[in-house]
């Protein structure tokens, strides 16, 4: 692998958080128009939904916070699931897995330590 170079995996998963953060951001802020009425938990959906946006645009610029902020973001997402149904439990701990996977093989973990030589 050039040393130089994003993992794709990495690539995909900081597009993927970007997206469905701001998907979900958008959509929760014309609930929140349509109600037109702002409340406390409002907030903290918001500021979810941003921490997805965030981890994923600075996951593709390698910084490793970025990283565990990604997992978290997920992690909060298994932990909220298991209220609800085994079955989006189950999905939610899958995509922990596999986010986690990715997120920590030898070519993500030299990319977010900066093991990168600088093109001569």
């Amino acid at each position: 692998m050039n040393p130089n170079k994003r993992p794709l995996p990495v690539t995909i998963l900081g597009c993927v958080y970007i997206v469905v953060g701001a998907v979900g951001f958008s959509y929760h802020f014309t609930e929140i128009k349509a109600r037109n009425s702002l409340q406390f938990d409002d907030l903290w959906i918001e500021l979810v939904r941003l921490s997805a946006i965030i981890a994923g645009a600075f996951m593709l610029r390698g910084h490793n916070w970025a990283r565990w902020l990604a997992l978290a973001w997920i992690a909060f997402h298994v932990v909220l699931s298991a209220f609800h149904s085994v079955q989006e439990f189950a999905i939610h701990g899958l995509f922990c897995a596999v986010i986690a996977w990715f997120l920590f093989r030898p070519e993500a973990v030299r990319y977010f330590r900066g093991d990168r030589k600088e093109p001569t």
